[in-house]
């Protein structure tokens, strides 16, 4: 093991979940000073909106001084916290499905007598993601030791590392903040535990208990698509196994086993689905069963809102970022943009590297390198679309979610892990926690003061 390993002996990795703990609350308490140390509104005062509408006044009265939760609603937060309250008034507003998670959390505040308002609104968001992103660390740690095993020191500190980087995640304040992107990251992060789950039950031959898990898994990815359009990309890991197991059907001929997973497997892919779907039907309804003043994307082959609402009020569209002025957010995004690149074709060879270098399977029986192939094309498919269609620097954030590039870092550190040329490279771990250290602190302190990037 590196020095990193030799270094665990300071760590309590007989007990991670403490250690984390530890961890995850001196990084949040550290975050959340810089962010609320920021004097006033911040540079745009957009936020005061929200408290000059609760209070009756008019939209230009001056900023009177913010309360704390409310120096989180920033850029995006500033539609959650107006759409949880008021529902969706304007179209745009349907980019976002977050908005739907934040009001159902408000609207039993409001059932129970308790406060409403943005003030109330916002500290329900802060409180979400605080609570989302920790159980999202631990989560983590669970899928590592799925994937990696857990007996050893060397896997445990695999474990720990991975769940650490999620701590200090270049999402910074974005997952403190009412944003959607730490309870993403908690149900991405737990359907992929649940998913391999299933993998390791399969090979115990627990297939009732198997199916159970994949089925769970998908309705957690159909959450996640829910609160972040992209989360629709989990979905092909039942697509996957859907070509995997309809092929061998037609090599081996069929089988009940194989029939009946792949129904399951079918029926789950279904489930992810309906987080695209049941919010354009949603949409339709209210859009477009209408006699007149139809929206124009009703006439579409396939309706979508938020491919509209995308295209017409965000930009966002294939190569419509990529502007000279824009220059500036592809740099920024450009470090991320690699690691993830890097760690998915690192995932797709798995299958090979990993067979010797990792022992062939994890105490599970499962392969490693299975999993991590799995895996890795919805985090390469993330990152193409970002560079290609998405506003590049969301990257840095939307990023938090997804396992496999943690991984990568934690095995550049690794000796004997990925052999003699991922050693060399080892110092990279380093350098990149440092930098993300320093990015979401400086982050933390630009989105305080509301400005970008966002």
């Amino acid at each position: 093991m590196s020095s990193i390993g030799r270094g665990a002996a300071l760590l309590r990795l007989d007990n991670p979940g403490r250690s984390l703990t530890v961890a995850f609350t001196l990084w949040k308490a550290l975050l959340f000073l810089a962010v609320v140390a920021c004097p006033g509104p911040g540079y745009d005062t957009s936020t005061t909106l929200l408290t000059n509408e609760h209070a009756g006044l008019a939209p230009d009265s001056p900023a009177a001084a913010l309360p704390l939760s409310l120096k989180f609603a920033r850029w995006d937060a500033i539609y959650f916290v107006h759409t949880a309250e008021h529902g969706y008034v304007f179209e745009q507003e349907w980019a976002f499905s977050y908005s739907r998670v934040l009001g159902f959390f408000l609207s039993g505040i409001r059932q129970s007598g308790g406060l409403s308002g943005p003030v109330t609104a916002a500290l329900i968001g802060v409180a979400l993601s605080h609570v989302a992103h920790y159980l999202s660390v631990l989560a983590l740690y669970g899928l590592s030791a799925n994937v990696f095993g857990h007996e050893t020191p060397t896997q445990r500190l695999i474990c720990f590392l991975s769940a650490a980087l999620h701590i200090i995640s270049p999402a910074g304040a974005f997952l403190s903040a009412p944003y959607g992107e730490p309870i993403f990251s908690f149900l991405n992060i737990s359907g992929f535990y649940l998913y391999t789950s299933s993998l390791i039950a399969d090979h115990k031959g627990a297939v009732r208990f198997r199916d159970i898990l994949v089925i769970t898994a998908a309705v957690l990815f159909a959450l996640a698509t829910l609160v972040r359009s992209n989360g629709i990309l989990s979905g092909f890991l039942f697509a996957y196994d859907a070509a995997i197991l309809a092929w061998s059907t037609v090599i081996q001929g069929p089988s009940r086993r194989t029939l009946r997973r792949l129904a399951v497997i079918i029926f789950g892919g279904s489930i992810v689905a309906l987080g695209m779907t049941v919010p354009q039907i949603l949409a339709y309804r209210e859009y477009c069963l209408l006699e007149v003043n139809a929206r124009p994307w009703c006439s579409w082959t396939v309706p979508s809102i938020y491919t509209w609402v995308q295209g017409q009020y965000w930009n966002v569209g294939f190569l419509r970022y990529w502007t000279v002025s824009n220059i500036p957010l592809f740099l920024l995004a450009a470090p991320m943009l690699v690691i993830l690149c890097r760690s998915s074709w690192w995932a797709l060879q798995a299958p090979s590297t990993l067979a010797s270098g990792s022992g062939g399977h994890s105490a599970s029986g499962v392969s490693p390198g299975s999993m991590l192939f799995r895996l890795a094309v919805p985090q390469g498919l993330l990152a193409i679309m970002a560079l290609t269609s998405y506003h590049v620097q969301i990257i840095n954030r939307i990023s938090s979610g997804y396992p496999l590039w943690y991984w990568w870092l934690v095995s550049t550190a690794m000796d004997g892990w990925q052999g003699p040329r991922e050693s060399r490279s080892r110092s990279l771990f380093s350098v990149a926690t440092q930098a993300m250290v320093g990015y979401a602190l400086i982050q933390g302190v630009l989105f305080g003061s509301f400005l970008p990037p966002a």
